[in-house]
């Protein structure tokens, strides 16, 4: 018998008791000459009715009006209750609602149930779970607690509508026969298959799923793809709830094109911290970077992935995270991941009120091409430290720091390093209301580093052997607000003047290893050092000034600074050309952003050539939109004519641009682009004419309350080994309540 949609909407009928009355059997045995004193306590139903009538020839309890019988923790709500004492029986009718001790609700036309009111048939039944999902059926069976429906439906889904009318369910299962064990909260089928929409599509044989919030052990929906690289791809999942804290999941991805592959994802959670970790492994081709064809047989690639932390007290903490793989085109060839580096690191860390403690160790795998992986360094161990004095020095704070690190390469240069540094700062404000910073830093350094031959660029390597640096810097920085209306709103306008005297006894005869990627931008502006990391201090006297302007108004918000430094020092710079900073005049960089509520939001960041006003850095990011509908686009053209030997500063262009458009309630359109602008003019070794797709996707998505379904179409352009470009389909469906 089909089970109607409707069926799933809750009754409703008056409760409302205007005579209150318990009757145990005690009671109703001062209505008979029979003494029942014997029956224990837990005997009693406990009754609460408008109206009660005992009929002594057939010793029969009939109540009516709002009835409530109560019994270990079984709770019976009806419009009549009659009970049969001499059977044992408890027939009911009317706006019934059956609770059970776990907080299962079932309603029904008519029930009968045995005096413990635990066991019993129920007509035309609507079970309510405790997590709010619902079973429809003909008819259920209640047997110690456990429920066994007949012609029955489930669906977790909300059959009311924000409105409160009653709405189809977006999905439900039909079974011949359902049994729902309130104890393992679990829910086991008989001849199940899905209906989306109303429309059957998936027969799922021997389906079973948790009856609550929390995850239990079985079978997930598979997942459906499709590639250029791998062919038709079918996903299938096992989820194993070991404990309350642990669990397993085993996925078998099998394809027409290559061979299968298989994934497992372990996660434990305990009460210092958590940690979880997969892996992934096939036997297959391994096809060469270089594009000289297969390299030799099938071989075993894979790749692992964990991360964990745990907090042992208040202060002290430790986390490390590992990504490894077996060949440079395997995360790419079967879509896991675009990364083209690998970090492994692990670190221990304390941290209280005025000290902090680190030790860190950090690997690389290089997935890029060009690199060689000897190159790669490896940093083990890092160690930093710094305190922070209680008492104030001349009004001051006085931070102290000490640092060392090692880093080491299977076929490259090696470095050691350590240094220990003082820092004092002073904030004051004045009369007028400025805003004045004053700091002293002093530090000094030790190096000791080997095989430099073997770093490709010169500035970077440094001198062999044991070197030492001294340098110390001053500095002072005023802001002065100053505060109005405007545009309706509060507008504030500040001024700021910096002025660094800075010395260091040596820089190049220091390794660079932590220091390299130098560009002059607006958070970097009044640093200062504006090197990156530690091993390139800037040592000179100069002056920094710029301009910070605000308005703050009632739902929208505009912020820009502008900036530029002038070094007043002959001293030659040690900045590379084209960062913005190797001129005794810099560069002028600034930085804008607009909100409007949560509807828009303009970003953009620049950077003007000090002589030509060139624009050297023009970066723009805009989403506009709510969150069912935006659109997202970026713009980024770096044209700094930086040399081509320093690394990861090459000059580009590119567009990205990402949207959804919400189509109706549920349903919504989806897509994205990255597009490389990228030509010879602004990176000579650049083989893209101007406008090269990298990659693109277009999609459509519904999502309610317990449906997600996505159809996905991306296409890559870019290939690289065996990770071919080409088009992929990606097929989604989730389901809430069913699998995990």
């Amino acid at each position: 018998m089909a089970i109607l949609s409707s069926r799933f909407a809750s009754p409703t009928g008056a409760l409302c008791a205007s005579l209150l009355l318990v009757l145990g059997l005690e009671s109703a045995a001062l209505a008979q000459e029979t003494s029942m004193a014997e029956n224990k306590a837990t005997d009693e139903i406990a009754f609460s009715a408008d109206k009660l009538d005992y009929e002594f020839a057939t010793d029969t309890v009939k109540a009516s009006g709002n009835v409530i019988a109560r019994r270990e923790g079984y709770t019976l709500r009806a419009d009549a209750i009659s009970w049969d004492r001499r059977s044992g029986k408890v027939m009911a009718s009317g706006n019934i609602r059956s609770v059970g001790p776990e907080g299962d609700t079932a309603y029904g036309d008519s029930i009968e149930v045995t005096e413990s009111l635990r066991d019993g048939i129920i007509e035309n039944m609507l079970l309510v779970l405790k997590d709010g999902s619902r079973l429809a059926a003909n008819k259920g069976t209640r047997v110690d607690g456990k429920m066994t429906l007949e012609g029955a439906a489930y669906t977790p889904c909300a059959v009311e509508g924000p409105d409160g009318c009653p709405k189809d369910p977006s999905w439900q299962v039909k079974a011949v026969k359902v049994v729902y064990d309130p104890v393992k909260k679990r829910v086991k089928y008989e001849g199940a298959r899905i209906e989306l929409f109303g429309l059957p599509v998936i027969p799922l044989p021997g389906l079973s799923h948790p009856a609550e919030t929390a995850a239990g052990s079985g079978f997930l929906v598979p997942n459906l793809r499709f590639s250029r690289n791998n062919g038709v791809e079918i996903e299938q999942g096992y989820y194993w709830r070991l404990s309350e804290n642990r669990d397993l999941l085993l996925s078998a991805h099998v394809f027409s094109d290559v061979a299968p592959m298989a994934q497992a994802r372990y996660r434990a959670w305990e009460d210092k911290g958590a940690f979880q970790i997969t892996g992934y492994a096939t036997y297959s081709q391994k096809v060469s970077t270089s594009g000289t064809g297969a390299i030799g047989k099938d071989v075993f690639r894979g790749y692992i992935d964990g991360a964990g932390k745990f907090q042992f007290t208040p202060n002290w903490s430790a986390s490390a995270s590992v990504r490894l793989a077996t060949d440079r085109t395997f995360l790419r060839r079967y879509d896991i991941s675009r990364d083209d580096r690998l970090r492994n690191n692990i670190n221990v860390e304390r941290i209280d009120d005025n000290s902090y403690f680190a030790f860190n160790g950090w690997g690389v795998q290089t997935l890029r091409t060009g690199d060689r992986q000897a190159l790669q360094p490896i940093a083990l161990p890092e160690i930093d430290y710094r305190l922070r004095l209680t008492d104030p020095v001349l009004g001051g704070k006085v931070q102290l720091q000490a640092n060392s690190l090692l880093i080491g390469r299977t076929s490259g240069q090696d470095t050691r390093r350590a240094f220990a540094s003082g820092r004092w700062d002073l904030r004051t404000l004045t009369g007028l209301g400025q805003e004045v910073n004053f700091t002293v830093l002093g530090r000094g350094d030790v190096y000791h580093s080997d095989e430099n031959l073997t770093t490709i660029t010169p500035s970077y390597r440094g001198e062999s052997g044991w070197q030492g640096r001294g340098s110390a810097a001053a500095a002072v920085d005023m802001r002065w607000p100053f505060v109005g209306e405007a545009f309706g709103g509060t507008q504030i306008v500040t001024p700021r003047v910096q002025l660094v005297s800075a010395y260091t006894s040596s820089n190049l005869k220091m390794p660079n290893e932590d220091a390299r990627a130098v560009d002059l931008e607006d958070s970097n502006l009044f640093a200062l050092n504006r090197f990156a990391g530690y091993d390139r201090i800037e040592d000179n006297v100069r002056l920094t000034y710029g301009l910070d302007w605000s308005i703050k108004g009632k739902e929208s918000s505009f912020d820009f600074n502008i900036g530029q430094s002038y070094r007043l020092s002959n001293k030659t710079a040690i900045f590379p050309d084209g960062t913005g900073l190797s001129g005794k005049v810099s560069d002028i960089v600034g930085h804008s952003e607009f909100r409007f509520r949560d509807i828009v939001k303009l970003t953009h960041r620049f950077r003007l050539d000090k002589d030509s006003f060139a624009i050297r850095r023009n970066e723009l990011d805009a989403t506009v939109g709510t969150r069912g509908t935006y659109v997202q686009a970026g713009y980024l053209r770096l044209n700094r004519d930086i040399g081509a030997n320093i690394e990861d500063l090459a000059d580009r262009e590119e567009i990205r641009l990402a949207g959804r458009v919400r189509l109706a309630r549920y349903w919504s359109l989806f897509g994205s682009t990255i597009i490389d602008l990228t030509d010879q003019n602004e990176d000579p070794f650049s083989i893209s004419d101007g406008y090269e797709p990298i990659r693109h996707r277009l999609g459509v998505a519904y999502d309610d309350d317990c449906l997600s379904i996505a159809v996905t179409w991306r296409r890559d352009y870019q290939p690289t080994g065996d990770a071919r470009q080409g088009n992929t389909f990606l097929f989604r469906l989730e389901f809430k309540n069913l699998g995990v």
